[in-house]
């Protein structure tokens, strides 16, 4: 705007003054004097020459609950405490620049400004087995892209590398006896540029010298073996609408993928255990095992998961039958897509433990069915029944029953595997 006030200001001027230079009117030589004044006020107004803006810039911090003398709890069992800082860094400021280039359209300069700090924070006396779910500010915290370090409080814990590196090494304290949480260049952006306040759920095993039931177990059953991408370690998410998704794998309020979570509380409340049986579920759908069909089932039919689409012993999403359903709801979590076991087999390998891998049969009989009960012939299935009730056409004892006799053994040998191709059965259930 200034350029082109000061434009018609300067060529009235000239005009006014009349006469020429260099065979150059005056009145010309005036709009140009006036419009190179104008520039230069509208980038000192508007363009590069504004002073740079700034953004986010703090002068003064305050630290969360820290001071001489302070009790440190002593906690039995499951129980939420408060967070006491022991140690803190400075604070470090970022700056990050946008704007204010080259030529006058670039925009005034701007300058972002956030801060990070590392600090500990003191949790209990004695040692603890793990810290379940963090809050800053009384919200839940993700720690998923956090760096933090939990300390137990073993009386061998040695000092925290980030406190090494500030203070010295041999001039850090290993605080042995005490559990404590190190925060490493933690954001403070999402707090307002702030330390929040912190609390932490921890978890405390039984003292004395007697053997704890956490230290007896040796090997766990990985259930419910169900869940379409329930053992997938890496997140997985489906879209339902545009720019809209739900998780598949990631439901707890810890941050990480649902099974690295579980590892995680597994090595933590059971030190000692060694061996795994990675429970994978397919589906039978009659008690009778010359009419039951063993195969794999998914929850719903129209959106797949991304990045890792359904996908068990080469049946698809599309062509996988879906689980019943009970008010809209499916009655049981979907087999778990054979990538996702994979996935789950490497992360248990990583962690130490040996694995069993171990096919699990759930009955898909839902109530009000019409199949006969080979228990009572004159009624239908139970529904839902355990999988250890599958027997013959009729059962042992009852009248009509095919027991020691060859039709007996036929519809056995067709339970375990005499179909053709698209017909799962028994000997057919493989993960590829």
């Amino acid at each position: 705007m200034a350029t082109i006030l000061l434009s018609a200001v300067g060529a009235s001027v000239g005009a006014s003054i009349g006469g020429s230079v260099l065979g150059i009117s005056a009145a010309v030589l005036g709009r140009a004097a006036g419009a190179t004044d104008g520039k230069l006020l509208d980038q000192r107004l508007l363009g590069s020459g504004a002073a740079p803006v700034e953004s986010g810039r703090v002068d003064q911090f305050r630290i969360m609950g820290s001071g001489e003398g302070q009790s440190i709890a002593r906690v039995f069992g499951r129980i939420r405490v408060p967070g006491h800082v022991i140690w803190s860094s400075r604070f470090n400021e970022h700056v990050a620049q946008s704007g204010g280039g080259k030529g006058g359209s670039a925009g005034p300069k701007r300058l972002d400004y956030t801060y990070t700090i590392s600090l500990a924070i003191v949790l209990c006396e004695g040692e603890i087995s793990r810290i379940g779910r963090i809050w800053a500010d009384g919200n839940l915290l993700d720690t998923s892209a956090i760096t933090m370090r939990l300390h137990p409080g073993d009386e061998a814990q040695m000092p925290d590398p980030a406190i090494e590196a500030v203070e010295g090494a041999g001039r850090a304290p290993s605080y042995r006896g005490t559990a404590y949480v190190v925060f490493e260049d933690l954001d403070l952006t999402p707090f307002g540029n702030r330390i929040p306040q912190f609390n932490f759920e921890v978890m405390r095993a039984t003292e004395g010298h007697e053997l704890a039931p956490r230290d007896l177990i040796e090997a766990v059953a990985l259930i419910p073996g169900t869940g379409e991408y329930a053992l997938a370690t890496e997140p997985v998410h489906y879209t339902e609408a545009r720019g809209q998704t739900r998780s598949a794998n990631s439901n707890g309020d810890a941050g990480p993928v649902d099974i690295l979570d579980s590892l995680e509380q597994l090595n933590a409340e059971l030190p000692h255990v060694g061996a795994t049986s990675l429970v994978v579920s397919w589906f039978g759908d009659d008690l009778r095992c010359n009419e039951c069909e063993i195969y794999p089932a998914v929850e719903q039919a129209v959106v797949d998961g991304d990045p890792m689409p359904w996908r068990v012993n080469g049946v698809t999403r599309a062509g996988a039958r879906l689980i019943s359903q009970t008010d809209g709801r499916p009655n049981y979590g979907g087999t778990p897509t054979d990538a996702s076991v994979v996935q789950a087999i490497a992360a248990l390998r990583d962690a130490g433990k040996a694995i069993t891998f171990y096919p699990f049969v759930l009955m898909d009989v839902t109530p009000g069915n019409s199949l006969p009960n080979p228990y009572d012939l004159g009624n239908p299935q139970p529904a839902f029944p355990w999988r250890g009730r599958i027997t013959t056409s009729a059962a042992p004892g009852q009248p009509g029953s095919p027991e020691m006799t060859a039709s007996a053994a036929n519809e056995v040998a067709a339970f375990f595997g005499t179909a053709g191709p698209g017909h799962f059965s028994v000997s057919g259930t493989q993960v590829n």
